[in-house]
């Protein structure tokens, strides 16, 4: 591929805004040739979703052999984890997430594979019995929810499903605009929540600092029934063992500040096992809990017990997690550094183009120029490469800048990944050059 920089007479990095009309034509016409080279090969790849790949879902394959019909089935509490009972979930496994999530094992309930699920079915309860006593939503004539973005999509669809009105709130490198969140949720009682991925967030790889965390613990809601909808989905995902984000844990925080109630925390192990087969919790203070626990008496008897006993049985304990979850660090830590090298490489210094480099997570956050995202997306796709849709990142789908972009590149192999990096640096040139021949 030719080279990201452009090179002039004298070899110095020239960004593309200062090319003449004539010298971006060249190029262009240069870049239009490569692009057409690349369509022939007929090529199918895929960095549209955060999935762990084959080599990471190996790694938890033990797992399956840990139970047999031979097995002692019977959990700490005496109960046989085959039959009915135990509502929120086996001791062992409590003790298990409550490490994960770094609060007390009574303040843990363990739901079933999904945390995304636990997030719809709070917010479902929420709208039609209210939040500990409060107005049912569905009986309010407005609610509301803040959203930093870019974030991710899911959050913002449950949100759109239950026409609860969205409002964007931009991401700092610390975290969101907190001046920004206290002023809406301290003002607006029709605000009743605000969406959070605290560490290696979703798309952007932040992680939350400790100023961010406290001032989340002492906001000061206009609504009573304001929640922060804490998903630590990414709390141990590190990709080095020598540089890790810590943050604070925020039940404690709130506690401390006089809201324990405010925060509720969900996490699960779908990206530390297998994604749809892992277990799910949620933490909260013993009031939020006892709200709860009232709908899963009539909602079920139990969550999956056996699962539960499997993953403590193979886990055994966090230091048991934490080695397992070095073997994922070092399959993903090369293809994002991977990915880095080649944009580094092709886009560094012609200021078409900004990316994060986070030390953990499943996702790198790209800033094309303002109004270039979806062509870019629709470009990669005419090559052989599925990228997540540009606006995905946003409420309602709509980015207002149409410029960014999440990669995904967890799924691919590290030799798929440098093909669909240079397709990707390849759209982003071509779709820039046109976007600046515009202007």
């Amino acid at each position: 591929m030719l080279n990201g920089i452009y090179d002039m007479e004298d070899g110095i990095v020239v960004a593309y805004e200062e090319l003449s009309k004539e010298e971006l034509l060249q190029l262009k016409s240069d870049l239009e040739a490569q692009f057409e080279d690349v369509k022939a090969q007929n090529l199918h790849l895929d960095m549209s979703r955060g999935k762990p790949s084959t080599e990471q879902l190996n790694l938890s394959m033990d797992m399956m052999d840990v139970l047999r019909s031979d097995s002692d089935l019977v959990c700490e509490e005496g109960v046989d984890c085959r039959n009915y009972g135990v509502l929120d979930g086996i001791a062992e496994a409590k003790q298990l997430l409550a490490d994960m999530m770094e609060v007390p094992k009574d303040n843990i309930v363990i739901f079933g594979n999904s945390s995304l699920n636990i997030m719809y079915d709070t917010i479902a309860r929420s709208m039609t019995h209210g939040v500990m006593g409060s107005t049912p939503w569905a009986k309010l004539d407005k609610v509301k929810f803040l959203c930093p973005v870019p974030g991710y999509d899911r959050h913002f669809a449950i949100t759109e499903y239950f026409g609860i009105e969205m409002i964007n709130v931009p991401m700092t490198p610390s975290g969101p605009d907190m001046d920004m969140v206290e002023e809406l949720v301290s003002t607006d009682p029709a605000i009743k929540g605000i969406w959070c991925v605290p560490k290696y967030a979703n798309p952007t790889g932040i992680s939350y600092s400790d100023e961010t965390v406290k001032r989340f613990a002492h906001l000061k809601p206009a609504a009573e029934d304001f929640r922060i909808f804490w998903d630590n989905a990414y709390s141990i995902h590190h990709l080095y063992d020598d540089k890790r984000d810590v943050i604070l844990e925020l039940l404690n925080e709130c506690v401390k500040a006089g809201n324990p109630n405010m925060v509720l925390k969900f996490i699960s192990t779908s990206k530390v096992s297998f994604p749809g087969s892992g277990i799910a919790a949620l933490a909260a203070s013993e009031a939020n809990l006892e709200d709860a626990k009232k709908y899963m008496r009539v909602q079920t008897i139990g969550h999956d017990k056996l699962n539960q006993l499997r993953h403590v049985r193979f886990f055994k304990d966090m230091q048991g997690m934490y080695a397992h979850m070095r073997k994922h660090a070092d399959i993903l830590r090369p293809k994002f550094e991977k990915v880095w090298e080649v944009l580094d490489r092709e886009l560094g210094g012609l200021e078409i183009g900004t990316w994060t480099k986070p030390l953990g997570g499943y996702f790198i956050s790209f800033d094309s120029m303002e109004g270039c995202a979806k062509a870019i997306v629709a470009k990669a796709k005419e090559a052989g490469l599925v990228l997540t849709g540009a606006g995905a990142t946003y409420p309602y789908g709509k980015d207002p800048k149409d410029s960014n972009i999440r990669i995904a590149p967890s799924f691919p192999t590290v030799e798929e990944l440098a093909v669909a990096v240079e397709i990707f640096v390849l759209s982003v040139k071509l779709v820039s050059i046109d976007k600046l021949l515009e202007a």
